[in-house]
């Protein structure tokens, strides 16, 4: 089917498209026309180009970070394509992405990526879009020989397989992982690897574009006829080192001297010419393609570098912070649980992009019972349980999101993330930023963290400020059942990437909630209480021992304002200032996270940098003691702030 003369001219013209731009980049870079690594595909571009000749047209590619080969395949204009690599204005994504994180959306190239595997599960995630959406897509991930050891990797192929979903993972095996040999790694060959997850594999030579081409097309069309993934091992070479700067001191000559005579270029011109195209015919393509190039470089000399004015924009969907308005429509008490799956529950019916899903979350309802009852009236379809696999639920978010769903993913424990927080902070926080706002990813990362007895250090981590640390990422903790029901409905209806960090022990605590108040927009702080004595600024489940505290100091004659802050980003500063003055500039901020590096920190700076002069007092911060929380409820109250600990912190600052 692609052995004909012209179908084979036009692969080599392809191939040596790649290999020229490619080199062109790296002489660019060795002059230092532009700084940083670049990963070159010298040697294996029959393996993009022979895959791209069986997709069609609005299928999607994730390919490894040694990329521009795909780039140039899925048809993306050489010059924006290069300018990107030389982190020019004009470049495709503006010079945010450079060689190795380039992302095209609109030739249906979603993107490289330089975290080795991390792609894997994404695909798996846009192909888990293409089936809910009713599409014919199919979703290729490439992937180098040395991936295949990454975890996410294996999870990502696991999740696929689970669901039967239209991808293909395309092995470029060059025999290198990076600079060590992936044979001395492996005990089974490459292919065999999916078979353990029920995954068709096969093995083609990489280095011919019409076997490639053929090995593909059989692949995506099982993907396409709903047979499933399918692993693609393409034996190919590299004639060049794993970066630019890689001078191969390790690498063997025989193994040199065998890329350069089994390279696809060198064997497709001597297949061409076997089959009666003339040398000079070759040479004037080599020609044309090398006028070409030396233009697209032309070009790219005379681009100025990014203007730096909106260097920071396109991180978080342009939104005015608003306070939440008052609650609209008659009340009804529910537990904070119930008030999370009525939430969940409106979402699913009324937009049909969401699905809700994760480890346990369907059919038994989650492990804490918040999601129950939902898979029954919504269908498995759209509240569905996962393999025990972070990566993938997080991974596989981020590409179904990318793809206009709205996944809702729960990770049973907030420490849970930790096995996977690439998929976040690399992965979702940067799709909005690195196309410049032509994608995102609205998703929803349901959580739960805080100290309960029995609970152990891995099970009891209070992890907000590390995610708020982390531009890109929209993270709210609610308090109360209202809230709960009002934020998740407010973050399902972002469009930014949103964790919300829930609270076990007041799964059951009970409170109004407002079902039918508009949906609030992301962000506000509340006052919980109003006093003229001292202001505490909290967030999530402490918020109820700060009550009891300021309860306790009001029959002391002592009034405090208590400020929940619901959203730690975006953070509600004109609250937290307003809620300093109204508290006799005496402030005390409580968490439970613990003290060194928590999130207290960052609202004392900001307080202390705007209301410096407004301050009666140093600003005091108490959360729980810098040590590993135990399992023991007696040694957790000794270590994390309770009303007792709350009362004394805020008597001591209120009569200093």
């Amino acid at each position: 089917m692609y052995t004909d003369i012209p179908t084979l001219r036009a692969m080599y013209k392809d191939m040596q498209i790649i290999r020229q731009f490619e080199e062109a980049a790296l002489a660019l870079s060795a002059e230092g026309f532009y700084p940083g690594s670049v990963h070159t595909s010298t040697g294996q571009e029959a393996v993009a180009v022979g895959v791209r000749a069986a997709l069609d047209a609005g299928d999607r590619v994730l390919p490894t970070y040694r990329g521009h080969g795909w780039a140039i395949a899925a048809g993306i204009p050489l010059v924006p394509l290069f300018a990107e690599i030389a982190q020019r204005a004009g470049g495709v994504n503006g010079g945010r992405g450079g060689s190795a994180y380039l992302s095209s959306p609109e030739h249906g190239f979603f993107g490289e990526n330089s975290i080795v595997g991390a792609g894997v599960p994404i695909g798996a995630g846009v192909a888990l879009a293409a089936t809910h959406q009713g599409t014919s897509r199919v979703a290729v991930v490439s992937i180098g020989d040395g991936a295949i050891n990454q975890g996410s990797v294996h999870e990502g192929m696991i999740f696929a397989a689970a669901y039967q979903l239209p991808v293909v993972f395309v092995v470029e095996d060059n025999g290198w992982s990076e600079m060590t040999r992936t044979s001395s790694l492996l005990r089974k060959e490459l292919a065999d690897r999916g078979a353990a997850y029920g995954i068709a594999g096969s093995v083609v030579d990489g280095n011919d574009p019409a076997a490639v081409a053929e090995a593909a097309r059989a692949a995506i069309a099982a993907a396409r006829s709903g047979e499933g993934p399918s692993v693609l091992v393409c034996r190919t070479t590299r004639l060049r080192g794993h970066y630019n700067r890689d001078i191969e001191h390790y690498r063997p000559k025989d193994d040199v001297e065998l890329a350069r005579t089994s390279e696809p270029l060198v064997r497709l011109r001597e297949r061409l010419q076997s089959a009666g195209v003339t040398g000079d015919e070759l040479d004037a393509v080599d020609a044309e393609v090398a006028e070409l190039i030396a233009s697209v470089v032309r070009e790219v000399r005379e681009m100025p570098e990014p203007g730096t004015a909106d260097a920071a924009a396109h991180l978080y969907e342009p939104a005015e912070l608003r306070r939440p308005a008052s609650p609209a429509g008659e009340s009804t008490e529910l537990t904070y649980q119930r008030a999370v799956n009525l939430a969940l529950d409106r979402e699913l019916g009324e937009r049909p992009e969401v699905l809700v899903y994760g480890e346990d979350v369907g059919f038994a309802g989650g492990i804490f019972g918040v999601t129950r009852s939902l898979q029954k009236k919504h269908g498995a379809a759209r509240v569905f349980d996962t393999p025990i696999s972070e990566s993938a639920i997080l991974g596989s978010a981020v590409g179904a999101s990318m793809e206009g769903m709205r996944p809702v993913v729960e990770i049973m424990w907030a420490d849970f993330m930790l096995v996977a927080l690439d998929q976040l902070v690399n992965q979702a926080a940067n799709v909005r930023y690195l196309t410049q706002s032509r994608l995102s990813a609205p998703l929803v990362v349901r959580t739960q963290q805080g100290a309960t007895p029995g609970s152990c250090a891995q099970h009891d981590q209070s992890l907000e400020a590390l995610l708020a640390h982390i531009p890109g990422l929209r993270v709210g903790l609610p308090a109360t059942p209202g809230d709960a029901y009002a934020m998740t409905r407010a973050a399902v209806a972002s469009n930014d990437p949103v964790v919300l960090i829930e609270a076990r022990e007041l799964y059951q605590l009970k409170g109004e909630v407002y079902a039918d108040s508009p949906t609030e927009s992301l962000g506000g702080a509340v006052r919980r209480r109003e006093g003229g004595d001292l202001t505490i600024i909290t967030w999530g489940a402490v918020l109820h021992r700060v009550l009891d505290a300021a309860g306790q100091l009001s029959e002391e004659g002592i009034e405090a304002t208590v400020l929940d802050l619901r959203w730690l980003n975006p953070l509600d500063d004109e609250a937290i200032f307003d809620a300093v003055d109204a508290g006799n500039g005496r402030v005390l901020i409580v968490h439970e996270a613990n003290l060194t590096g928590g999130f207290g920190a960052e609202i004392a700076s900001r307080i202390q940098s705007a209301r410096f002069d407004q301050l009666t007092a140093p600003i005091e911060r108490l959360g729980a003691r810098d040590t590993r929380l135990p399992a023991a409820g007696a040694l957790q109250q000794a270590l994390v702030p309770t009303a007792s600990t709350i009362t004394d912190a805020a008597r001591r600052l209120a009569k200093g």
